[in-house]
């Protein structure tokens, strides 16, 4: 199962839930405040590659909107 990144906009808090990638969308409660209130976010994510000139590098993070 997935990872999904959630926002909570009553609290603001940033949050992950294992879920199944037909439940990405369903409603999911902060852990923080309880708060139905919540968005999943577009999580943005680099790998790494097989360049072998300066190693690997990776990114991650998320946006919200």
């Amino acid at each position: 199962m997935p990872i999904y990144e959630y926002f909570c906009k009553d609290c603001g808090n940033h949050f992950e839930e294992l879920r199944r990638f037909s439940q990405k969308d369903d409603e999911v409660q902060c852990p923080r405040c309880k708060s139905k209130n919540t968005k999943r976010a577009v999580s943005i994510f680099g790998t790494s590659g097989g360049s072998s000139s300066s190693g690997s590098t990776s990114q991650s993070g998320c946006k919200f909107g």
